[in-house]
C-alpha cells in the first residue's frame, strides 16, 4: 500500500495534548480493552490509563535513567496508530515509539544514545510493589480496581532482562529496548495467554522499524472495510477519513459481563477525578444508549455489521426501566436516556440485511417502545413527558424553566415544569415507525399495529406542537399542552423525521436567521434570541456545572449538528433542493469543528462549542456523539436505501467532482461518481456527469446531478 493512502499519513498531527492539562499527550490507538487516556512526556506508559472502563491507573510500566529528569521539551508526532516521541539533550537522546494494540498490549519502542561522558544506567520501573513477581524474563502482577467486578491481570516482557536490575551504556553508546506489557482480566485471561502476548512484541525476531510497520498494518487492515470518498473539497476528504478514525478509536469489545458483545464508547475521556484508581463523576467509556443510534448511522456503511449489532445485542440481553434500552456498564444497568435506537436498527438492516439479527432483537424493541409509553406517556394523548431535563441528553435547555422565567438558580425544583419534548416525541415516532418496518420485512403481524401507533404519534406532534405564527414546533406543558416558546434546536426534528409538507413550510428557515440559529459557530442548541441563550454555557450568569460544563442553553453541540443537517437536506430535498447551498455552507461549518483552529493538520472533536466565536469548551477529544459519514453518503453522494431499491437524490453542494466508492449494499459493492463538464479530476476514470455503478458495471448516468429511483431488478440484484 502507498504509504500516502495509509490512515497514518492522512491524519498525522504532530503534538496532540490536552488543553486542560498541559503537557499530557495524546495517543490515537486503543485496545479492545485498555487506552490511554494521557501520557506523560517519560518514555513508557506513565500518564492515565484505562481497562473497559474509568480506572485511572497512573503507570503501566517506565524506563528511569540517571542522567536526566526531564525529557521536555521534546518532539512529538502523532499518528492514529501510535505515538512518536524524540528528545535530544546534552547528555543523551532518545526516540520512543508506543501504541497500544488491539489484543490490550501498550508497546514501547526505544532507542537510547549516551551522549555524555559517563555511564548511562537505564531501569524498568513499574507501579509500587503491583509487579513484584519475576519469573524467568517476565514480570507478572495485578491492579486491584475496587470498584468494579474484575481486577487487572499483567504481564511485563522486555527485549532485555537485564532491564529489571539496571542496563549501561559507554559514552558514545546506543541501545535499542522493547517493552511490552499485556493486560487482561484476572481469571478470565490465563497469564500465559498474557505472556504469550507480551513476548510477541518484546522477544521477537523484528527490529524496532519492523514492530512499528506491523502495528501500522494491522491497524490499517480495519479501515480496509470502510467505504472511500474522495472530492475537490480536501475539507469533507479529511473530515470523512477522520470520522472512520473516531469510530476506531472509540470501539471496544470487553467480553465481560453487561458488555459481552463489541460496542462503540460516546468517548474515551471523561468528566471524573484523574486521582490514581479512583470513582466517580461522568465518563463517557461505557454504552451510553443515547448515543446509540448516532453510531449506528455511521458504522452501519462498514463491510462489517458486527460492531453495529453489538449494541443492540447488549441492550436487548440487560434491559432496564421496565424494558428500556439503558445505559450500561459490565456490572451496571444504569438509567435510560430518549434515543432512537430503533430507528436506526432499521436503517441497519436496510443495508446488512440481516434478518436473522432482526428477529433476535425484535422483541426487546418492541419492550423499549412498552416502556416508554409506560413511563413518559400520558392518558391525554400519545405524546411523551420528559420528567428529568437530563434524560433527552439536552439538560439545562431553557424550555424547562419557561413558565418561570428562567429564574437564576435552575436548580431550585419549584421552577422547573416537565415538558412534552419535541425530541422524545420524534424518537418515539421513529422508534415506533422502525419496529413497524422491521415486523413487515421479518412477516411480523403486528407490523399495522405499530404502522397505526406511528401515525397517531406524528398527528399529535403535527397538531399539537406546531406554532403557525412562529412557524416553528415547540415543547409542550405536561398538563395544559401550553406551548414553552423557547425556539430549542429540537424543533426542527420534525423535519428530519419526514412527516412535513407544504403547511410546515417556514421551519427550516429559522437556521438562516442570524438573530436566531445562523451563529458564527451554527448551531446553538437554543436560539440566540431566548432570554436564557448562553453561548458559552452556563446559566443565566451562572457556570452552573463549572467552566467546561454540559448546559444546552447556547452552545454549539455535533450531536445536533448532525440531525439538524439531515433536517435541513431533507427538507431542501422536499421543497425542489431550495436549501441545497445553505446545506453545503453548514456542513462545511460542522466539518471545521473537527479541527482544532480550523487548522486540517490538527484534527480532534470535543463534546461542545461556543456558539459565537467556535471556540471549543471542552477537551473530551475524539469525541463520538454525533454522525457525519452518513450525511456524505445520503445528501452528498445522494444514496438513500429503502425496502423495494435505492433513491439516487444529491444535493448540489458546489462540488467540482466526488466519488464514492467501495460502498457494500446486501453485500454487493456500488460506486458513485460525479464530475462536471470539462473539469479535471484528481481521481482516475471518472466520467463526466453522475455516474451509478453495481458490481463495476454503469447501471445509470446523466450529465447533471439529479434524483432518480432503481429498484433491485433494475441493477440486477
Amino acid at each position: 500500500m502507498p504509504a500516502g493512502s495509509r490512515l497514518d499519513e492522512k491524519l498525522r498531527a504532530g503534538k496532540k495534548a490536552l488543553r486542560t492539562l498541559p503537557g499530557a499527550l495524546l495517543l490515537g490507538s486503543t485496545g479492545a480493552r485498555l487506552w490511554a487516556d494521557y501520557l506523560d512526556p517519560v518514555p513508557g506508559f506513565s500518564g492515565r490509563f484505562d481497562f473497559i472502563h474509568k480506572v485511572n491507573i497512573p503507570l503501566l510500566f517506565k524506563i528511569t535513567n540517571n542522567l536526566e529528569e526531564s525529557f521536555e521539551p521534546c518532539q512529538t508526532e502523532w499518528f492514529p496508530s501510535h505515538l512518536l516521541m524524540a528528545y535530544t539533550g546534552n547528555r543523551l537522546s532518545l526516540v520512543e515509539r508506543k501504541f497500544i494494540s488491539w489484543n490490550d498490549c501498550a508497546v514501547s519502542c526505544q532507542t537510547w544514545t549516551n551522549r555524555s561522558s559517563e555511564e548511562l544506567v537505564l531501569r524498568l520501573e513499574t507501579y509500587g510493589d503491583a509487579f513484584s513477581e519475576c519469573k524467568g524474563n517476565y514480570l507478572y502482577g495485578m491492579f486491584n480496581i475496587e470498584h468494579y467486578s474484575f481486577d487487572i491481570a499483567g504481564v511485563v516482557a522486555v527485549s532485555d532482562p537485564a532491564l529489571f536490575e539496571e542496563v549501561r551504556l559507554k559514552p558514545g553508546e546506543s541501545k535499542d529496548i522493547i517493552v511490552s506489557a499485556a493486560f487482561g482480566i484476572s481469571g478470565q485471561d490465563h497469564t500465559d495467554l498474557l505472556r504469550e502476548r507480551a513476548s510477541a512484541y518484546a522477544e521477537s525476531v523484528y527490529t524496532i522499524d519492523q514492530v512499528i510497520e506491523n502495528q501500522r498494518n494491522e491497524y490499517q487492515i480495519w479501515f480496509e472495510k470502510t467505504p472511500k470518498f474522495t472530492s475537490s473539497d480536501p475539507v469533507l476528504n479529511k473530515t470523512w477519513t477522520y470520522r472512520w478514525f473516531l469510530l476506531r478509536h472509540n470501539l471496544a469489545d470487553p467480553q465481560y459481563g453487561h458488555l459481552s458483545y463489541p460496542l462503540f464508547y460516546e468517548g474515551r475521556s471523561h468528566k471524573k477525578s484523574k486521582k490514581p484508581f479512583s470513582k466517580g463523576g461522568w465518563e463517557f467509556s461505557k454504552l451510553i444508549n443515547l448515543s446509540v443510534p448516532l453510531h449506528l448511522m455511521d458504522a452501519r456503511w462498514y463491510h462489517d455489521p458486527i460492531y453495529s449489532e453489538g449494541p443492540l445485542r447488549n441492550m436487548k440481553n440487560a434491559p432496564g426501566e421496565d424494558g428500556m434500552f439503558s445505559c450500561l456498564t459490565v456490572d451496571t444497568i444504569m438509567h435510560s436516556f430518549a434515543n432512537f435506537s430503533c430507528w436506526a436498527a432499521y436503517q441497519l438492516y436496510l443495508v446488512h440485511r440481516n434478518t436473522e439479527m432482526i428477529a433476535e432483537i425484535l422483541p426487546a424493541m418492541k419492550s423499549n417502545i412498552s416502556a416508554w409509553k409506560l413511563v413518559n406517556g400520558n392518558d391525554q394523548d400519545h405524546l411523551m413527558i420528559e420528567h428529568k431535563h437530563t434524560r433527552t441528553g439536552k439538560e439545562y435547555q431553557p424550555s424547562y424553566w419557561y413558565f418561570h422565567q428562567f429564574p437564576k438558580n435552575p436548580k431550585d425544583k419549584a421552577t422547573y415544569t416537565h415538558l412534552k419534548r419535541v425530541d422524545r416525541a420524534v424518537y418515539h415516532y421513529l422508534n415506533t415507525l422502525g419496529v413497524a418496518k422491521l415486523c413487515e420485512a421479518a412477516g411480523d403481524a403486528e407490523a399495522e399495529e405499530f404502522y397505526l401507533q406511528a401515525d397517531n404519534i406524528k398527528q399529535d406532534i403535527l397538531d399539537k406542537m406546531w406554532n403557525e405564527d412562529t412557524k416553528f414546533f415547540y415543547d409542550l406543558h405536561y398538563q395544559t399542552d401550553e406551548k414553552a416558546f423557547v425556539k430549542n434546536i429540537v424543533g426542527i426534528y420534525p423535519g428530519w423525521a419526514e412527516i412535513l409538507d407544504d403547511r410546515f413550510n417556514g421551519m427550516i428557515e429559522h437556521l438562516f436567521n442570524e438573530q436566531e440559529f445562523h451563529t458564527k459557530c451554527p448551531f446553538p442548541s437554543v436560539s440566540a434570541d431566548c432570554p436564557a441563550y448562553s453561548q458559552e454555557g452556563g446559566w443565566m450568569g451562572h457556570f452552573v456545572k463549572g467552566r467546561n460544563g454540559c448546559v444546552w442553553d447556547g452552545p454549539t453541540w455535533p450531536y445536533t449538528n448532525s440531525i439538524a443537517l439531515d433536517a435541513l437536506a431533507k427538507e431542501s430535498k422536499r421543497r425542489n433542493h431550495q436549501f441545497d447551498r445553505q446545506f453545503a455552507y453548514y456542513l462545511r461549518e460542522y466539518s471545521f469543528l473537527h479541527f482544532m483552529q480550523r487548522d486540517l493538520n490538527q484534527p480532534g472533536l470535543v463534546e461542545h462549542y461556543n456558539s459565537a466565536t467556535g471556540e471549543p469548551l471542552s477537551d473530551e477529544q475524539e469525541y463520538n456523539h454525533s454522525y457525519y459519514i452518513d450525511l456524505i453518503i445520503s445528501h452528498v453522494a445522494g444514496l438513500t436505501i429503502e425496502k423495494e431499491g435505492i433513491v439516487l437524490d444529491p444535493l448540489s453542494t458546489g462540488l467540482d467532482y466526488f466519488c464514492l466508492d467501495r460502498v457494500k449494499v446486501a453485500g454487493t459493492e456500488i460506486r458513485i461518481t460525479y464530475r462536471k463538464p470539462d473539469v479535471l479530476s484528481d481521481i482516475p476514470n471518472i466520467e463526466e456527469g453522475y455516474c451509478l455503478y453495481v458490481k463495476g458495471k454503469l447501471i445509470f448516468s446523466n450529465q447533471t446531478l439529479c434524483r432518480t429511483e432503481l429498484t433491485w431488478k433494475e441493477m440486477n440484484l
